[in-house]
């Protein structure tokens, strides 16, 4: 079964979605300073099991899962800025996220922006965090998306209006590309090496989008004492199908690295240095469904192998998510999420499911 999703999205990566926001929303045309934001108030609930005493190893806490406020503007007659913090203390705030200048006179054909930004990488990582299906990103886009932001240039736009091929779906043919620093959010290069971004989407009718990711980087060793350079190399290929109420998505994202590499990251997360090769790749897909009554129940399965390379299959990561979305208005919603951890090859099941609760604000 795997092997025929993977082949499936192969075959996906050679036909070229709209560019989705740089930042979490898009300037308006208002010369004036317009204020942004959004709170995510959370609450979780961990399945730990018990100790050898019959002791409960459960967890529960509340906490900000995301505190975000930023200002975005138009100045005449071709440029907008955009900028974003992060307050919430869980993230160790505060903290830029983004900050970033566009130059915009020949939108929507090329367009460019210099600073802080998300790299244009995959579909699920360039989803704002406030629009997310789910409470969490999948944890191969974690993983191997990561650095999510990054300093650096970036030329971006699409085909707009424009009919070709006898299409009226606009923005048939879309593009990213990006120079940065690869170094991740907030720090500065102390080298000449960069990272080179690059992402094309393809969107035949208004209900169907498909894009293709590569990133590809050299630095300095991240490890003492190694004199090689690191090297990494992602490949993602997305899909998203949307008809009325009806929303399916997937992608696939496959990582190499040699010298070191690193997990976590996220929007503001910890990042782990690991010494050592590897080749890792996994993906998502996941079913929703807007029903009349604000009411959008969704599922989703996500796979991510951690190693390749290994012998054994212990370290595949599978994890099933059932979730139920309301929406009260277009600005207020709350999220509950169950996420059912299984094990790939385990003799008996491990106790780490989640339950998930977040009320969202935006403003």
């Amino acid at each position: 079964m795997k092997k025929l999703m993977l082949f499936f999205l192969a075959f996906l990566c050679f036909t070229p979605t709209p560019s989705r926001a740089q930042g979490c929303m898009e300037p308006t045309g208002d010369e004036r300073i317009n204020v942004i934001g959004y709170i995510q108030a959370q609450a979780d609930y961990r399945l730990l099991g018990q100790d050898i005493l019959g002791n409960s190893l459960n967890t529960s806490s509340f906490y900000f899962n995301r505190v975000r406020l930023g200002a975005t503007g138009v100045i005449p007659y071709d440029f907008s800025y955009y900028f974003l913090a992060e307050f919430s203390p869980t993230l160790g705030g505060p903290f830029v996220l983004d900050a970033f200048v566009s130059y915009r006179r020949f939108a929507p054909y090329i367009s460019a922006s210099i600073g802080q930004f998300k790299s244009p990488f995959g579909m699920e990582l360039l989803t704002p965090c406030h629009k997310l299906h789910t409470i969490n990103r999948s944890q191969v886009v974690t993983d191997l998306a990561n650095p999510f932001r990054d300093q650096g240039f970036m030329i971006f736009g699409g085909t707009g209006d424009l009919s070709i091929f006898g299409s009226k779906a606009k923005n048939l043919f879309g593009y990213q590309l990006a120079l940065m620093n690869g170094t991740g959010l907030n720090v500065k290069d102390d080298n000449h090496k960069k990272d080179l971004i690059g992402r094309l989407t393809f969107h035949p009718f208004e209900f169907l989008t498909v894009g293709s990711s590569y990133r590809f980087g050299k630095h300095p060793p991240k490890v003492d004492g190694i004199e090689e350079e690191d090297e990494r190399s992602r490949l993602g290929i997305d899909l998203e199908f949307k008809y009325k109420g009806i929303l399916l998505q997937g992608e696939f994202v496959k990582g190499t690295d040699k010298g070191s590499y690193t997990t976590g990251g996220g929007c503001g997360g910890e990042v782990i240095v690991h010494q050592g090769s590897v080749n890792r790749d996994g993906f998502f897909a996941q079913a929703a469904y807007m029903t009349p009554w604000k009411f959008q129940p969704i599922v989703r399965f996500e796979t991510y192998d951690p190693n390749l390379s290994a012998d054994s299959t212990d370290d595949i990561q599978n994890i099933v998510t059932y979730g139920l979305n309301y929406f009260f208005n277009d600005r207020t919603r709350v999220q509950l999420n169950y996420l059912y951890k299984a094990e790939e090859s385990a003799k008996a099941e491990i106790s780490n499911d989640e339950i998930l609760l977040q009320v969202q604000i935006e403003f």
